[in-house]
C-alpha cells in the first residue's frame, strides 16, 4: 500500500512541475506483482501535459483495483503449520480485540507452530474501512514505529507427546503503535516476507468520543416474537459536529463478536440534535439463537463433558464428542456459556500455554432421519474453527453411518461451538434447522459506530459498547 502512494505521489509532483521541467524525463518505480511490488521503470515527458494527466487517473483506477483485489481476508489462517491462534486483550482470553487510542491498552497474541523448531515470525498492521477494505492513506499516517516488528518471545513444547513451538506478543509497543483509530488487520508472516502470510487478525482501535446507550428488546412483530432480538441504539453527538449524519455515521452490531452476521452500516431513523437513534425494527433484529454447545478438552486422560471415548496411544490422542443431533423444537434450558469462544487450559499441567498437549477430535452430528441436508453444508461454527472459514469447520457426510463427520486438532482447553449450515453460493451461516431460536437466550451485542469526516479517507471508530440481553432488557 505505501508503494502505490509513493507512486501516485510521485507522479503527481512530476505533472506539477511540467512548467518548470517541461523537457526532462521522469522515471517512477512501481509496479506489483503476485501481490508484491517490484521495478518497473516508466518514462514521461511533460511535452503532453493533458495527455499525462489522463494516464495518470487511468493508473490511479488500475493501482486502487489490483491492491484492493490483492488484499486477504481477515481473520483467516493461510499455513496449515499454524493453530490455536489467540488474540485478546491482556489477561483475558474471552475479550474482545479492542483497544482504547493512545491509553495503555494492550493485546495479547498467542499461537502454536506445529512443525516446532524456531522461525521468523514478523507481524504488522494495515489500516481498514469500516467495511474491512483497504484504507487509502500510507502506512506511516496511522502508525508510529517501524513497518515490521519481528516475534522474539517464544519457547519449546514440554507436553508429553505433541512437539510444537509456541509464539507470543503484547502488542502495541513503541515499535509499533496506531495513531488512528478504526478497524485494523494484523498480519503476521514468515522471514519479513509480507507474501509468506501466516495468519490475520482483526484489531478495533476506539477513540470514545461518542456516547452509546443500547438496549435489548423482544420484537413486536408476530412472526419473530419468540425467535428473534430487537436491538434499539441511541448515539450522543454532543461536542462533536456531524453536517450529514446519513452519509457520515455507520452503525454496526455484533452478536457474540461475530461479523458473518453483523448488522452493518445502518442508517439513523431520527435525528435530533446531538442525537442519533437507531429503531428500526426489521432492520434491528437477531435470531436469538440458543446458548452454545460445549466440549470440555481440559484432559485428554479423563472423560470431559459431552465427550463419549477416547483412543490413546504413546504417539498421539483421539478424543470422541458425543453424537449430536438438532435442538430444534426442543425446550430452552439456560446455562453459563462462553458465547462461542474457547479458553486454552489443562488440569494436568501449570502452564497451558506451552505445556498443553493436542488431540484429534472427532465431532459427528446426526441430521433427522439420517438424511443429508439438501443444498447446504453443514459447519462445525465457533471461534474454534474461525467461525466456519479453518480447515476442518466443513463436515462431510458419511453415506455408511448415515451421519456427518469432521476430524480437528484442539489444544486442550474448554470449547463452545454449534452447528450452522450455509449455501455454497453463499456466505451466510444459518442455525433455524440445526440448533433453532429462543427469545431466553443470553447473548453479546456490542455497538461500533464509525465516522467519516468530509473528504475524509477513513472510518475513524468513535464509539463501543457492548451489552448483555439478559442484563439489558426492561423488567
Amino acid at each position: 500500500m505505501a508503494a502505490t502512494l509513493r507512486a501516485v505521489a510521485a507522479i503527481d509532483n512530476l505533472i506539477m512541475k511540467r512548467e518548470n521541467d517541461c523537457c526532462r524525463l521522469k522515471a517512477i518505480r512501481f509496479a506489483m506483482k503476485n501481490g508484491r511490488f517490484r521495478t518497473m521503470v516508466l518514462v514521461f515527458c511533460e511535452d503532453k501535459p493533458f495527455f499525462m494527466r489522463s494516464w495518470t487517473v487511468s493508473l490511479l483506477f488500475f493501482l486502487s483495483f489490483t491492491q484492493a483485489r490483492a488484499q486477504r481476508e481477515p481473520d483467516m489462517i493461510y499455513m496449515k503449520n499454524i493453530n490455536a491462534v489467540k488474540f485478546h486483550q491482556f489477561g483475558n482470553q474471552l475479550s474482545f480485540p479492542i483497544i482504547q487510542l493512545n491509553s495503555d491498552n494492550k493485546m495479547e497474541l498467542h499461537f502454536d507452530d506445529m512443525e516446532g523448531g524456531v522461525k521468523y515470525y514478523f507481524y504488522t498492521l494495515e489500516l481498514r474501512n469500516a467495511d474491512w477494505t483497504p484504507a487509502q492513506m500510507s502506512y506511516f499516517d496511522y502508525v508510529k514505529g517501524f513497518t515490521q516488528q519481528r516475534i522474539n518471545t517464544y519457547r519449546v513444547s514440554s507436553a508429553m507427546i505433541s512437539r510444537y513451538t509456541h509464539y507470543q506478543v503484547t502488542l502495541p509497543d513503541r515499535n509499533i503503535m496506531p495513531t488512528k483509530s478504526g478497524n485494523y488487520v494484523l498480519k503476521v508472516f514468515l522471514n519479513g516476507d509480507t507474501s509468506k502470510l501466516a495468519f490475520t487478525r482483526k484489531l478495533l482501535v476506539v477513540d470514545p468520543r461518542f456516547g452509546i446507550a443500547a438496549q435489548v428488546q423482544q420484537p413486536f412483530a408476530q412472526q419473530f416474537f419468540r425467535t428473534h432480538h430487537r436491538l434499539l441504539v441511541q448515539v450522543s453527538t454532543k461536542g462533536f459536529e456531524t453536517r450529514y449524519p446519513q452519509q457520515q455515521v455507520k452503525l454496526f452490531i455484533l452478536q457474540n463478536y461475530r461479523w458473518d452476521n453483523a448488522l452493518k452500516a445502518i442508517q439513523p431513523t431520527f435525528l435530533k440534535p446531538d442525537l442519533l437513534e437507531f429503531v428500526n425494527e426489521q432492520e434491528m433484529l437477531f435470531p436469538a439463537v440458543r446458548e452454545w454447545r460445549w466440549a470440555n478438552l481440559r484432559s485428554f486422560r479423563l472423560l470431559g463433558d459431552r465427550v463419549s471415548r477416547q483412543q490413546n496411544t504413546d504417539s498421539s490422542f483421539t478424543v470422541f464428542v458425543q453424537d449430536e443431533k438438532p435442538r430444534v423444537g426442543s425446550p430452552y434450558f439456560y446455562f453459563n456459556d462462553m458465547n462461542g469462544m474457547y479458553i486454552n487450559e489443562t488440569v494436568e499441567k501449570i502452564n497451558p500455554l506451552w505445556e498443553a498437549d493436542f488431540s484429534t477430535v472427532h465431532f459427528t452430528f446426526v441430521p433427522p432421519g439420517g438424511v443429508p441436508y439438501r443444498n447446504r453444508d453443514l459447519y462445525l461454527f465457533g471461534e474454534l474453527t474461525g467461525y466456519g472459514r479453518n480447515q476442518g469447520a466443513k463436515l462431510v457426510f458419511n453415506e455408511t453411518k448415515r451421519m456427518y463427520e469432521t476430524d480437528l486438532v484442539l489444544k486442550q482447553g474448554y470449547y463452545d461451538y454449534c452447528y450452522t449450515l450455509k449455501d455454497p453460493r453463499s456466505e451466510v451461516f444459518e442455525t433455524d434447522q440445526t440448533e433453532g431460536n429462543a427469545w431466553e437466550t443470553e447473548n453479546s451485542y456490542t455497538v461500533l459506530v464509525y465516522f467519516r469526516e468530509l473528504g475524509g479517507r477513513y472510518d475513524q471508530l468513535l464509539g463501543m459498547n457492548t451489552i448483555n440481553s439478559q442484563f439489558a432488557r426492561p423488567q
